[in-house]
């Protein structure tokens, strides 16, 4: 049984026990009503995180809800400050706003902070990380006594940036241009709502909802949002293109463009590779292939958006262009939210190192 299951969320922070001397560590996933909080949850139950107690917390809308953590269901409680005392890792799954209005009460606390909202990468201190990326490039990241917030990197950076090295073992890449195809995923359970009630609508010829994107995304692929959506996708590319280069500091760098896809969950990627010199696909795909990334085998193998679904690995095909001979298409996919909560876990994992098992603040 997982350490997740051991111990219900009910109990006050002064009610815990004290840990100092185990071997168990208390979380708290802030936004565990979350799609990305869910995920999270899972993955510290399946990774077997050493921790004996995970809060869920959330806004009002979401209070009283049960959510699964391991063997036991457990209510989601209000965010206080009071919620993040004898807490060792703070994940912050929610919206911006609410991870920037509670993050330093965490910190004030003395808990360390894994970032998934990306709402504190321009805060001083702050790191952006992939683990993935640290050990293909060998530059793991030295453990801090008092490290600065972590903020998850983009997964679509990960993807990108584990492509670009593997492939570049192969052969220098030249030029290297990338189009990500965006889920409704990405965009929470408001964005995965109104592209299900769009599609309904569209089938029964009423109006179309349109709160989120404002403009139509079911059946329909856009390269920019309605004015009145508070959602761009060009800060999506912006995002995307400033965590790769920080966790892949001198891999090729893509020209690249995001699309919204009419799709709930998954992230494409077309990404169009030009090398120095002719190099056979089967070289590329054994430099591709390995930890986190699953080459296909053959056509009837294709990478989809349904295939990648609850996996942990990185699907790819290549075809080579047939009007260049140094040229290679890679065609991948990947469960966007399971990548994102594995590089969550995968930090904290790497930051355990310098904090006391069973740390009281």
């Amino acid at each position: 049984m997982s350490p997740l299951s051991k111990t219900p969320l009910s109990k006050s922070a002064a009610a815990q026990p004290d840990l100092r001397g185990t071997n168990l560590y208390r979380a708290a996933i802030v936004g565990a009503a979350s799609l990305k909080g869910k995920e999270l949850a899972l993955i510290l139950r399946e990774r077997n995180f050493p921790v004996v107690d995970v809060r869920l917390l959330d806004d009002e809308e979401s209070l009283g809800r049960l959510e699964a953590v391991g063997d036991e269901m457990n209510f989601i409680q209000s965010i206080r400050p009071e919620q993040f005392e004898r807490v060792d890792f703070a994940f912050f799954v929610s919206d911006p706003r609410s991870t920037t209005k509670h993050w330093k009460a965490a910190r004030d606390l003395g808990d360390t902070i894994v970032d998934l909202s990306f709402a504190l990468e321009n805060e001083a201190g702050a790191s952006i990380r992939s683990p993935w990326i640290e050990r293909q490039t060998g530059q793991p990241i030295a453990p801090e006594l008092q490290p600065g917030p972590v903020v998850v990197a983009h997964p679509a950076a990960t993807v990108l940036a584990m492509l670009a090295l593997r492939s570049g073992k192969a052969a220098k890449i030249q030029r290297m241009i990338a189009t990500v195809f965006e889920p409704a995923s990405e965009n929470g359970q408001k964005g995965m709502d109104e592209l299900h009630e769009q599609t309904v609508n569209l089938l029964s010829f009423q109006e179309l909802p349109k709160n989120v994107f404002d403009i139509q995304v079911a059946f329909n692929m856009v390269a920019r949002y309605g004015r009145e959506s508070r959602l761009a996708l060009e800060a999506v590319s912006q995002r995307i293109r400033k965590h790769y280069l920080h966790i892949a500091s001198g891999a090729a760098e893509p020209a690249l463009q995001v699309l919204q896809a009419p799709v709930f969950h998954g992230h494409g990627f077309s990404v169009y590779l030009e090398m120095d010199k002719p190099v056979a696909l089967a070289d590329i795909s054994q430099a591709l292939a390995g930890e986190h990334v699953v080459v296909s085998g053959s056509p009837e193998d294709l990478p989809t958006n349904v295939s990648a679904a609850g996996q942990g690995d990185i699907l790819v095909s290549l075809t080579g262009d047939a009007n260049h001979k140094n040229g290679v298409w890679l065609w991948a996919t990947t469960d966007n939210l399971r990548v994102a909560a594995l590089t969550a876990v995968e930090c904290a994992e790497t930051m355990t190192a310098s904090r006391p098992r069973g740390q009281i603040q």
